[in-house]
C-alpha cells in the first residue's frame, strides 16, 4: 500500500470530507510571477471549495464554480467583480484527487504558487494535513444521459457518459515529432492520484515560451515549473543563448525536452492534460459519477463541459427538492408539481417541467380530447381557449417563481397583469404545448416574466406577465 493510500481511499466514500488541519504552501505564481502564500483550511460540510483573497479589502470569497470563470486563455481564472484567482486548476485537481469536498483556500495574491508546475506539492500538503470524514452525505452529479462539448473546427471533443464511478480518458496529438499521439487514463477507484497524475507538470513548446517571455508573460515560468518541448533543431548559438536565459539545459541536436531531467513519464503531457481536466471539472461543484472521454482538451473546452455538467447538477438538485428519484430529461413530474402548485383538476394545466435555470423555465402541457373545456368550447372544432393557454403559461411561471422560495406552500402568487398577449395558431387535441418563460425583473414581491408557447416548434402564443408574491 502506498503512503496515505488509506486516507485517499476512505475519502472516496459517500460522505463529505475536509482537512483535519490547515495546509500551507508558498511560492511564485506561474503566470503573474508574484510571490503568494496559500493556506488550505478545513471547512464545514456543504461549504464546497472556496477561494478567499485575503490581500484585498473585505477578503472577498470566490466559490470554485464554473459560474465564476472569467478567463481560460492561459489557465482557468475565476472571479467575482474585481477579485480574481488565476490558475486554479492545479490545486483544485489535488483537492479532488485526494477526496476533499470542503475547504477554504486563503490566498494573499492573485494566483496560487506554481510550485513545480504539477499538483504534487498540493496533494502532499493535503495528505500530510490529513483528511476527515464529515457526517453529511455527498451530493454527486449522477450522469444519466451523455453530455458533450464539441468544437468541430478544431477537432476538440469532450464527452461524459453514465458510469458507476468517476474515470477519465484523455487523448492528445500536437502533430509534432516530440509530442505526437498520446493518451492517459485514470479511474478514481484506483486511489493512486499522487502516483499516477499529481506529479505531471504543465508544458509548452520552446517557441511559445520564448514569445511569452519576451512579451512579459509567464513571469513565474522556468524550467523548474514547466516542461519545455523543443520541436526543431537548435544551433550551438541558440543553445548558448538558452543556457544564459534558463540555466542548465539539455544540449539538443534535434527535437526533445529542454529540461535537464527529461520527462517523469513517457506520456507526461497527456497526464498533465488529465490533471488539468480533473481540476477544471471540479468547477461543476460536486463529485461526478460518470466516464469522461476527452480529445484534445484545453481549459476553454474543459470549462465548457463543466458549465454543461453544472447545469445538469442544478437540475438534479432542483428535482430532488420535490422528487424521490431523478428522471432523465425531467426536472419535475406531475407529483412534484402537486407539491409546488396549489392548483388541482380540472384547473391544473401543467404536466411536467423539462428545463429550469435561475431565470428561465420550460413546461409541458399535453392537450388531450379529455380536457373538460372541450365539451363546451367549439365541440365540433375543439380548440384550447386562449385564456387557458395563458393560464398554463402563468402556472409554469408560478413554478419558476415559487421554486426560489424555501417553502412554496407558505405563499400565494397572484397575477397582476397580462400584456401584449398574442395568439398565432390554434391549439388542438393531440398537441403538446411547450411553454417557455423568462424572468425579466424581480423587485421585492413583484415579478415580471415573458412567455411563449410552441407546438411542434411553431409559435402559438406569447404574453408578458406580472405577478405578486403574497404570504398566506
Amino acid at each position: 500500500m502506498a503512503p496515505n493510500e488509506r486516507t485517499i481511499s476512505e475519502a472516496m466514500s459517500l460522505k463529505q470530507h475536509t482537512l483535519l488541519k490547515e495546509a500551507s504552501l508558498s511560492g511564485v505564481g506561474l503566470h503573474t510571477g508574484k510571490p503568494s502564500s496559500l493556506t488550505i483550511k478545513p471547512a464545514e460540510a456543504g461549504h464546497g471549495l472556496v477561494f478567499q483573497r485575503a490581500d484585498l479589502e473585505g477578503s472577498p470569497l470566490i466559490p470554485a464554480l464554473s459560474d465564476h470563470v472569467v478567463d481560460t486563455s492561459r489557465g482557468t481564472t475565476i472571479g467575482i467583480g474585481e477579485a480574481t484567482v488565476a490558475t486554479v486548476e492545479h490545486v483544485l485537481s489535488a483537492l479532488v484527487g485526494c477526496g476533499v469536498d470542503n475547504a477554504l483556500l486563503v490566498l494573499d495574491g492573485p494566483e496560487p504558487p506554481g510550485m513545480d508546475g504539477s499538483s504534487i506539492a498540493f496533494a502532499e500538503a493535503i495528505q500530510q494535513a490529513g483528511i476527515e470524514e464529515q457526517e453529511a452525505d455527498r451530493r454527486f452529479l449522477v450522469i444519466q444521459e451523455k453530455m458533450e462539448f464539441v468544437d468541430e473546427e478544431s477537432g476538440i471533443s469532450l464527452l461524459i457518459e453514465p458510469s458507476k464511478e468517476y474515470s477519465l480518458n484523455v487523448e492528445i496529438d500536437f502533430r509534432t515529432e516530440v509530442i505526437g499521439p498520446s493518451a492517459a487514463d485514470y479511474s478514481f477507484s484506483s486511489n493512486s492520484y499522487s502516483e499516477e497524475i499529481a506529479n505531471n507538470r504543465t508544458f509548452c513548446f520552446l517557441h511559445e515560451v520564448e514569445a511569452m517571455y519576451d512579451a512579459g508573460l509567464i513571469q513565474g515560468g522556468s524550467l523548474d515549473t514547466a516542461v519545455v518541448f523543443v520541436d526543431q533543431a537548435l544551433s550551438p548559438e541558440e543553445i548558448s543563448r538558452l543556457k544564459q536565459r534558463y540555466g542548465d539545459i539539455n544540449s539538443l541536436s534535434g527535437p526533445g525536452v529542454l529540461n535537464k531531467g527529461g520527462l517523469r513519464h513517457d506520456n507526461e503531457a497527456a497526464r498533465h492534460k488529465l490533471l488539468d481536466l480533473i481540476g477544471d471539472l471540479a468547477l461543476v461543484g460536486a463529485p461526478i459519477k460518470g466516464k469522461v472521454t476527452a480529445r484534445k482538451p484545453g481549459h476553454t473546452s474543459n470549462v465548457g463541459l463543466a458549465k454543461i455538467a453544472r447545469k445538469e447538477l442544478k437540475r438534479q438538485i432542483l428535482s430532488l427538492r420535490f422528487m424521490k428519484e431523478l428522471q432523465p430529461g425531467l426536472v419535475f413530474d406531475i407529483n412534484a408539481i402537486h407539491e409546488i402548485l396549489p392548483h388541482r383538476y380540472p384547473f391544473l394545466l401543467v404536466d411536467k417541467i423539462t428545463e429550469f435555470s435561475d431565470n428561465t423555465i420550460v413546461g409541458i402541457k399535453n392537450v388531450t380530447i379529455n380536457e373538460p373545456f372541450f365539451q363546451g368550447h367549439f365541440p365540433g372544432n375543439p380548440i384550447m381557449p386562449g385564456v387557458l393557454q395563458l393560464e398554463a403559461m402563468a402556472q409554469v411561471g408560478g413554478i419558476l417563481l415559487l421554486n426560489n422560495i424555501e417553502n412554496p406552500k407558505t405563499i400565494w402568487v397572484y397575477f397582476l397583469a397580462i400584456d401584449n398577449a398574442r395568439f398565432k395558431k390554434p391549439v388542438k387535441p393531440g398537441d403538446t404545448l411547450k411553454l417557455e418563460l423568462e424572468m425579466t425583473a424581480m423587485k421585492r414581491n413583484i415579478c415580471k416574466m415573458t412567455g411563449k408557447g410552441y407546438v411542434d416548434g411553431a409559435l402559438v402564443c406569447s404574453a408578458e406577465l406580472v405577478a405578486s408574491v403574497v404570504p398566506k
